[in-house]
């Protein structure tokens, strides 16, 4: 069982730049691959980019170009760093492993990003 705590979102303006974290409260390194998800008000959950332990890396189309994640399995952590944000980008962000587990801490309570224009 794992406990994933995503920080470092925030209200920001419309081509900005925000880096989020997800801190695992053990060792990732049994999670092959690690993805940030997003919910936006009234919409699903969805992908937004995933990453592997050898550092393969995979993005929604919407972000591909803007959005990079990465991992630190030393720190049991897993970036995204978001850059040109659109207002579209606004959502609450989740990691969780790719697939996303359903176990009891996979979800935790996201991290708010919020774009104005």
């Amino acid at each position: 069982q794992v406990q994933l705590v995503e920080s470092g979102g925030d209200l920001v303006q419309a081509g900005g730049s925000l880096r989020l974290s997800c801190a695992a409260s053990r060792s990732i390194f049994s999670f092959d691959r690690m993805a940030w998800y997003r919910q936006a008000p009234g919409n699903q959950r969805e992908f937004v980019a995933s990453i592997t332990n050898s550092g393969s890396t995979y993005y929604a189309d919407s972000v591909k170009g803007r959005f990079t994640i990465s991992r630190d399995n030393a720190k049991n952590t897993v970036y995204l760093q978001m850059n040109s944000l659109k207002r579209e980008d606004t959502g609450v962000y989740y990691c969780n492993t790719a697939p996303p587990s359903l176990q009891r801490g996979y979800w935790g309570q996201g991290t708010q990003v919020t774009v104005s224009s």
